[in-house]
């Protein structure tokens, strides 16, 4: 378990973090999601011990980071992988010299090298390309490669640092496939940055959403969703939908249980009352759905859609009341 508390981090007079509370639990995915200068990778650096930090603590598996020794600083490194946007292969060197690396470094001896390497290609689907050298390949290929020598030394934690950024939609969701099978198979806690939510949506269990170095919301997909918070809204670029004036407008958010049920269906239906439908949009995550929907009815009505989302467990925010006369 990953458990950051108050956490600081300052360049002179410049705050990069302001007091960072997350917890990450063994075996999540969990996505680190925010624009360009949030604080995002300056945190995965200091989960890495790359970065130092002035207040706080950050504890992994119990271990206080600012207490450790040089010594145990590298042996903490080793138990921690990173993949990085840009892949940081050796272009001169063969996919199996690539993903040998860390092992070389850590003087591993060479037929348990071997087998490493080969069983690692097996995992992310390269082992044809073992003596192909990493200036021939593609970007997806290039980062498998990348993600094999992230695994060489077994480590606990995968670091991803905007990992899929520089590549096309579909290579990103090969790749996030292969992150997902990872962490299913291997149990890997696996700790992801990106400012891209198509990556967060389809992989992550749990998120935080970092803004100018603040966490402002924190939790699992489907709840940071769910609560459609301003930091959610800002992170989307969302605009608030044009509501005509003098109804009651709702917002009305559905799980892939409600659609199941059909509850924007059934709402007609059961109410017995027409409304307006002025916005609407439905989004896959992970495994499921996601849908948010802005109805408009009569203030003279209200009660009657509030007791059908009473009765039937939907989700709603009020976005506009009646206009009072």
């Amino acid at each position: 378990m990953i458990e950051i508390r108050g956490l600081k981090k300052s360049y002179g007079k410049l705050e990069v973090l302001k007091d960072i509370n997350i917890t990450i639990e063994d075996g999540d995915i969990y996505g680190l999601v925010g624009r360009s200068g949030a604080g995002k990778s300056t945190l995965l650096r200091c989960i890495n011990g790359l970065e130092t930090f002035q207040e706080g603590s950050l504890r992994v598996n119990g271990v206080d980071v600012r207490a450790l020794s040089a010594r145990e600083m590298r042996n903490l490194r080793r138990d921690v992988g990173m993949i990085f946007q840009h892949f940081s292969l050796v272009d001169r060197k063969t996919v199996y010299e690539n993903v040998a690396i860390p092992m070389e470094c850590w003087n591993v001896p060479k037929s348990e090298r071997d087998e490493k390497v080969r069983k690692l290609l097996q995992v992310v689907g390269l082992e044809d390309k073992m003596h192909v050298r990493a200036d021939q390949l593609s970007g997806g290929q290039m980062q498998r490669v990348a993600i094999a020598r992230a695994l060489t030394m077994d480590p606990k934690v995968l670091l991803s640092d905007e990992a899929t950024s520089a590549l096309d939609p579909r290579t990103t969701k090969d790749i996030l496939t292969l992150l997902r099978q990872i962490n299913a198979d291997l149990g890997i806690t696996i700790i992801i940055v990106t400012h891209q939510m198509s990556v967060v949506r389809q992989v992550c269990n749990k998120m935080s959403i970092l803004e100018s170095g603040i966490c402002k919301e924190s939790g699992s997909v489907k709840e940071v969703f769910q609560n459609q918070s301003k930091a959610l809204e800002n992170l989307l670029g969302q605009e608030s939908p044009h509501l005509p004036e003098g109804v009651v407008s709702v917002r009305i958010l559905t799980t892939q249980e409600d659609m199941d049920r059909q509850i924007i269906a059934r709402i007609s239906m059961e109410v017995g009352v027409p409304y307006t439908l002025v916005d609407g949009n439905v989004t896959y995550y992970r495994d499921g759905l996601f849908g948010t929907f802005v109805i408009c009815f009569t203030a003279d009505s209200k009660e009657r859609f509030f007791q059908f989302f009473k009765e039937n467990s939907v989700q709603y925010q009020v976005l506009q009341a009646e206009k009072e006369g």
